[in-house]
């Protein structure tokens, strides 16, 4: 069996770069395919497998404005020789799910979320002041096509995987599939420090529009409470400005914080931040993971993480639904408390070896048995294999 893995572009070791990570490690004899590759940002298990870029990786500044080449992207993607392949598996926020492949080839996709730039968030991608009138005008022009290139390229797929049962809706929604859910993970061991909760509470986000920092900072600003935000990105000025409007500060801002230093500063909070609509999340598990209580949207993949035990939500994306939620959380804390033992078991649920047994899961469930059969020997050695059959079934009805 010759197995091909297809991931966007891997210019930084992010949560998608880690599923692939996942990924990888399960078919370490793979090829892997990818638009765009920078040296050195990537994991062992990514870098070790062979590697094929597209034809964008020769043009200038690629690397470095990778995301200017989103029109490019559709075409470059299906120049992939994809031929030699009997099963495929495609890791996909963009282009990747619509790579070409043999009639007798199975094409299994994760999408961590269809194309959001030409979709739901287009609006908050395209935003004034983030790109110029250019190419805002031109984001806009191209927009109706690449959508419909996204819906038919969709039917390439034989079986969609969705990171959260809110990326499941949207492929029903966008594509009109079903989607087995596999939810992501993190490296939970790597936050397992003592908890000792401060003053402050905690942010942790690329600094972009869509995870409303923004309404974070006016809402701490308004209490006059300790934020600080980890994470750097586009917004940053901008929203360092807001951060001191009035003479306020009470919002700190850090970048280059990875590891056991963000582990520590999760441990410290009094609670994490989450107002933005994630299609997923990372950060929450993270945080949970260190014994952290979580504050957070009421929408996207927050609803599928934290419980109404290791954390609150509000319903509202307003500076005073953010206020009314850090309120009645520090009420619930004054009460009661979170048991910081509550949050890292709910943390540990989403770790890497669940991960792999409920994709190889689904892969058994799903694969035609006669690309399957050569596969099985792998499988058993990675010890993937479900110990019961109920084990294995969280694929297509994932409750965690």
């Amino acid at each position: 069996m010759k197995v091909a893995i297809i991931h966007d572009w891997l210019v930084s070791q992010r949560g998608g770069e880690n599923v692939l990570d996942a990924i990888c490690e399960m078919f370490p004899r793979a090829d892997l395919y990818t638009l765009i590759y920078v040296p050195g940002q990537v994991s062992g298990n990514i870098a070790r497998l062979n590697r094929h870029v597209s034809v964008l990786q020769k043009l200038p500044s690629a690397r470095e404005r990778y995301r200017h080449l989103l029109p490019l992207m559709p075409w470059a993607i299906e120049r992939f020789d994809m031929s030699p392949y009997d099963l495929i598996l495609s890791s996909s926020h963009c282009v990747a799910k619509g790579v070409r492949k043999r009639a007798d080839a199975y094409h299994m996709s994760y999408i961590h979320a269809p194309m959001r730039y030409m979709w739901d968030r287009f609006d908050e991608y395209f935003a004034p002041g983030r790109y110029s009138p250019l190419t805002r005008m031109a984001a806009r022009a191209l927009r109706p096509w690449l959508r419909n290139w996204d819906l038919r390229s969709a039917g390439r797929v034989d079986h969609f995987l969705a990171n959260s049962k809110f990326i499941a809706a949207r492929i029903k929604e966008y594509y009109g599939r079903d989607a087995d859910v596999v939810y992501p993970f993190c490296e939970t061991e790597q936050f397992s420090v003592s908890r000792k909760p401060g003053r402050f509470y905690l942010m942790v986000a690329a600094l972009v529009p869509y995870k409303r920092v923004d309404l974070a900072i006016e809402a701490f600003n308004r209490m006059k409470k300790p934020l600080l935000v980890v994470g750097d990105g586009p917004d940053r000025a901008r929203l360092e400005k807001l951060a001191r409007q009035e003479g306020a500060e009470n919002v700190e801002f850090l970048s280059g914080i990875r590891g056991l230093s963000l582990a520590d500063m999760y441990a410290k909070c009094k609670a994490l931040v989450f107002p933005g609509i994630e299609d997923f999340g990372i950060v929450p598990i993270e945080a949970m993971s260190a014994g952290a209580p979580v504050i957070a949207f009421g929408s996207g993949g927050a609803l599928e993480t934290v419980t109404s035990e290791t954390g609150v939500f509000f319903d509202e994306a307003t500076v005073d639904g953010l206020i009314a939620a850090v309120r009645k959380f520090e009420e619930k804390s004054g009460k009661q408390g979170f048991d910081s033992e509550a949050c890292r078991a709910r943390g540990r649920q989403f770790n890497r070896a669940r991960f792999q047994r409920e994709f190889w899961a689904a892969l058994k469930a799903h694969v035609p048995a006669r690309i399957w059969s050569s596969a099985e020997t792998a499988g058993i050695a990675l010890g993937l294999e479900p110990a019961s059959p109920e084990a294995g079934s969280i694929a297509r009805n994932p409750r965690p």
